[in-house]
């Protein structure tokens, strides 16, 4: 495991005044060791500080004090200190397997770490979770989590994961939400794998066991120039409008049942099959905008003053009636902005999509 080591400290702040520097290394803090960026802020939180540093090969004590609560003002070079958890899945559509070769090296890691799930919104698909994991998620409030689910039938599951944990770890996220923790859910669909009648029924299966889930994303998977797996193929317009169909009426059903929709379909979806994006209202507060789920009607919101992030809700009357056609003319392009936007971070997580 290594130690976190100091890349910026802020100009005034106690870490500075401390005299903490760039290039230290935090050993201990309170004589405790943290694994993760996570118990690094409940250390330094405390207003009495003891840090053991190790600075140019020597060790050395700082002591300190500030405020509970207060800013250590000091900036660590990962959010992991301990080793990531990686994936052990082995997805056909996954991007990392499509990536050309000499790329940096953490582009081609793929992570499955439900604490990267809770501070960057990665998606974890919960075969590598564990009962210690369920036990640190609920004690430390660690919520929302993102999950990816793309099939609630044990058996596809499995094979579109390609691990046979798949078939089972969902139960995990049954757990997740009885203990009240927030969770997002993904659906990646691939064409003849998991779309039409399959998609149906994992959508029927979000109702029965999963309905407290905060939202559920309909997202296409993204195929490119480098991919290799013979089942895997773009989006023909027809799939995204059966795609849009299928949100639509399932939209319909958890609306008379739960009294919200639940679950939504990717912007690239109504731009492949030329059609309307679906009001600002039906978004809500736009929870899942970064994984491309109303990012069109969201921009429009924030031109209007009322983005996400802001605080309020969309105004009435400032949303635009675009049309997929006329953004994708101005140069809207179809991709997951937010795939890319997680990407370029460049943190030990990769991308979102899992």
């Amino acid at each position: 495991m290594s130690a976190p080591r100091v890349v910026a400290v802020a100009p005034g702040s106690p870490a500075a005044l401390a005299g903490l520097a760039e290039g230290d290394e935090i050993a201990a803090i309170n004589g405790e060791v943290p694994r993760d960026l996570l118990e690094w802020r409940s250390l330094v939180d405390e207003a009495d500080l003891a840090l053991d540093v190790r600075r140019g090969g020597l060790e050395t004590s700082v002591e300190l004090r500030k405020r509970p609560g207060e800013p250590l003002g000091v900036e660590v070079h990962s959010a992991l200190f301990d080793r990531v958890r990686t994936c052990d899945n082995h997805c056909e559509f996954c991007f990392i397997y499509q990536l050309p070769p000499g790329l940096r090296r953490s582009l081609y890691l793929k992570d499955d770490d439900y604490r990267l799930s809770f501070l960057y919104g990665n998606f974890t698909t919960l075969t590598r979770f564990t009962e210690a994991d369920l036990e640190r998620v609920v004690s430390e409030g660690l919520s929302p989590l993102y999950v990816s689910i793309h099939a609630t039938d044990p058996e596809v599951r499995a094979a579109i994961l390609r691990n046979r944990r798949g078939a089972t770890s969902l139960r995990w996220l049954r757990a997740l939400l009885d203990h009240g923790v927030a969770v997002h859910g993904q659906v990646v669909v691939c064409p003849g794998v998991n779309d039409g009648a399959v998609l149906d029924d994992t959508l029927a299966g979000v109702l029965d066991r999963f309905s407290e889930l905060t939202s559920v994303a309909v997202v296409p998977l993204g195929v490119s120039r480098h991919n290799h797996e013979a089942r895997m193929r773009p989006h023909t317009p027809d799939d995204a409008a059966a795609v849009v169909d299928a949100v639509a009426d399932w939209q319909d059903v958890y609306l008379a049942t739960l009294g919200r929709r639940l679950v939504f379909a990717a912007d690239e979806y109504y731009l492949l099959a030329d059609r309307p994006f679906p009001p600002a209202v039906h978004y809500g507060d736009f929870p899942m905008h970064e994984d491309g789920i109303g990012m069109a009607r969201a921009f429009e919101a924030e031109l209007g003053g009322a983005g996400p992030g802001r605080g309020r809700r969309p105004r009435p009357g400032r949303v635009l009636p675009v049309r997929g056609r006329r953004l994708r003319g101005r140069g809207g392009r179809r991709r997951r902005v937010g795939v890319e936007r997680r990407r370029l971070r460049a943190l030990p997580g990769g991308p979102r999509h899992r």
